[in-house]
């Protein structure tokens, strides 16, 4: 793992999201450590963020190290017409990794490809968000004790959702059966279901939120995207599709957990925030474990 860029979750085996998990497992009982002292990580974050870029600045922090780049590329010499190619090349100067959100799917890899750092992809576009994904399998494993034969409730955006594109994918790596809820113009892309097939792993899809929520282990909901549609009537159409409310979490399995990665806008009532089925707040907590883990996996620490 020392040196390797993580810009897809598939760019990591199983063998190595276990030791992700584990070696967050030890920040979250040590959290402040000086792995990092005199060492300089770069986050790029051309798209807007709140706990994505936070978190990692919070892991670089806690574990001594000091953090260079931008939130937003408003304030970077993109807006003077400098290429992506030029920015990577420029910081790649200053720093020992880079860690970048960008609204297109693919920059990530592009970046890793004209650098000799090792690049975190923090999301591109629709396409993966492999640090999300390695705090929620943190998240599941906690909440569940296992990452095996669970049911895996996916609900809302499934078509533009990276979050949820990326976690598939590492869920597939263990005896997951998926439940998919989304409206017809948001469904999953064949693409993932296709892939699920291949791995002999079952799949369920319903336009509906009902009762079948009541076999759920986990619950992810997910937002609808307003930056991720071209057509605003479309998004008009789609955006309050699923609100997931108390009364529906009666009659739930004792185990059950709710995750979401944030932000969301009315697809979770805020009175669910009391249920002790509710572990978004604690899910985004974790982020910095887990973001602490892969830091210092990657960097050899």
């Amino acid at each position: 793992m020392k040196n390797k860029s993580l810009v897809s979750i598939t760019d990591f085996s199983k063998k190595e999201y276990l030791q992700v998990l584990e070696r967050a497992a030890e920040f979250e009982k040590k959290t402040y450590q000086d792995l990092l002292k005199g060492r300089v990580i770069s986050t790029l974050f051309f798209e807007p963020s709140t706990r994505t870029r936070l978190s990692f600045e919070s892991a670089i922090n806690r574990l001594g190290g000091k953090v260079i780049g931008f939130s937003d590329s408003s304030s970077s010499s993109v807006t003077k017409g400098e290429t992506l190619y030029d920015t990577i090349r420029v910081v790649s100067n200053y720093s020992e990794m880079i860690v970048m959100r960008h609204t297109q799917e693919g920059s990530a890899r592009y970046a890793s490809e004209i650098t000799n750092l090792p690049v975190i992809n923090a999301g591109d576009g629709a396409n993966q968000h492999p640090t999300q994904t390695l705090l929620d399998l943190y998240s599941i494993q906690k909440t569940q004790g296992k990452l095996d034969n669970l049911n895996v409730f996916m609900i809302g955006d499934l078509k533009y959702g990276r979050t949820v594109h990326s976690l598939l994918m590492a869920l597939s790596e263990f005896k997951t059966s998926f439940y998919f809820i989304s409206p017809d113009e948001l469904k999953m892309p064949n693409e993932y279901k296709l892939h699920l097939r291949k791995k002999g792993l079952s799949y369920h899809e319903s336009k509906e939120l009902d009762n079948s929520i009541k076999a759920a282990d986990i619950i992810y909901m997910t937002r609808v995207q307003k930056e991720r549609f071209s057509d605003p009537i479309e998004y008009e159409k789609t955006k309050n599709s699923y609100v997931l409310k108390n009364e529906m979490l009666e009659n739930t399995r004792d185990n059950m957990k709710i995750l979401h990665p944030l932000p969301r806008v009315n697809e979770i009532d805020i009175n669910v925030d009391q249920n002790p089925k509710a572990y978004y707040f604690k899910q985004t907590e974790n982020g910095v474990y887990v973001r602490q883990a892969i830091i210092a996996l990657i960097l050899g620490l």
